[in-house]
């Protein structure tokens, strides 16, 4: 792989990355009543479903779920169901102030991860979109085992460092969370937001 071949990549990661999306969502959400740190296992997380996408993609099966109609739909449907119920889940938390304390107190690592990597397995369009972009930046005169692990390596490397920037820029509402109202707003905003990405993606056809 070529210098430049893998700068165009790299480019089209950062793209990808910023891009608002089902990941973004959730790592702001989380940041923005956990904080970074605590956010951090989100984040992982995504890269985890990230990763097997990869992995998906690398052995073929990206292809056949591109060309199979009822395995896209299936796996799209679900993915529109967990995404609206994080968006009822959100609006439904408690307003009052000091569960946001609560909630700190009785993290867990588990929970978190595990939801960030249901958000993009959850993702068909993700399969089916790297499913088209890996190959363009793949030579195929040259082994593709390195060159996959190249393109792994800096998709995840870029996703993660754009995702902790959503969460410093989400952390910066802990600030401004301290009535029963701001809760409110905050959890109806976040809720929404994960309602309209399972609407976008309800709307989305492969």
């Amino acid at each position: 792989m070529t210098l430049a071949t893998w700068l165009g990549f790299f480019t089209a990661c950062i793209l990808v990355s910023i891009s608002p999306g089902a990941g973004a969502i959730n790592t702001m959400s989380s940041a923005s009543r956990f904080g970074l740190i605590k956010t951090l296992p989100s984040i992982l997380g995504l890269q985890v479903g990230l990763l097997i996408h990869i992995l998906i993609i690398s052995i073929g099966l990206g292809a056949l779920l591109a060309a199979s109609e009822h395995a896209f739909t299936i796996i799209k449907w679900a993915g529109v169901a967990y995404l609206i119920w994080l968006g009822i889940q959100k609006w439904r938390e408690s307003p009052e102030p000091d569960t946001i304390n609560t909630h700190a107190s009785t993290w867990k690592l588990k929970p978190q991860l595990l939801k960030a990597v249901l958000v993009n397995l959850t993702n068909p369009k993700a399969i089916v979109f790297l499913g088209a972009l890996l190959p363009q930046f793949i030579n195929p005169n040259q082994p593709a085992a390195p060159q996959i692990f190249l393109l792994a390596i800096t998709m995840i490397t870029v996703d993660m460092i754009v995702m902790v920037g959503f969460a410093l820029l989400a952390g910066q509402l802990q600030s401004f969370i301290s009535t029963k109202r701001h809760i409110i707003l905050q959890n109806r905003l976040f809720g929404s937001l994960f309602i309209g990405a399972g609407g976008l993606l309800a709307s989305w056809k492969a």
